[in-house]
């Protein structure tokens, strides 16, 4: 007759030992996943993060010629200086309006306020 074989009880510590190792294994895997998930989407999103930018180049350049051209504009009925003082100006109060408006709205939706 064959005797029952002995089963070797590992101790707590070759437990534990051996769940932080597993516990390793799957976190640089999850890591690895994840990290392998955003460089497929950064990829996929770079065409459009360029052309985003062409466009915004763009509209900037836009936004200085019609300011260049207020100015010449205005510069037949006040003079040069006081044309590009009064576009300045303008330019200045709308950016500060809209600013003060995201400013209102961003720390409406991160204030303290219910």
């Amino acid at each position: 007759m064959a005797e029952p074989e002995e089963q070797e009880e590992e101790s707590i510590g070759a437990l534990i030992g051996r769940l932080v190792e597993d516990g390793k294994g799957y976190a640089r895997a999850e890591i690895g996943y994840y990290r392998t998930l955003a460089a497929s989407k950064l990829g996929e999103a770079r065409t459009g993060l360029i052309l985003g930018a062409a466009a915004l180049v763009i509209a900037l350049c836009t936004v200085t010629a019609l300011i260049v051209g207020l100015i010449l504009s205005l510069s037949t009925l006040v003079g040069p200086a006081l044309a590009t003082l009064i576009v300045i100006v303008s330019a200045l109060a709308l950016s500060g309006l809209l600013g003060w408006l995201a400013w209102a709205r961003i720390s409406r939706l991160f204030g303290s306020k219910p």
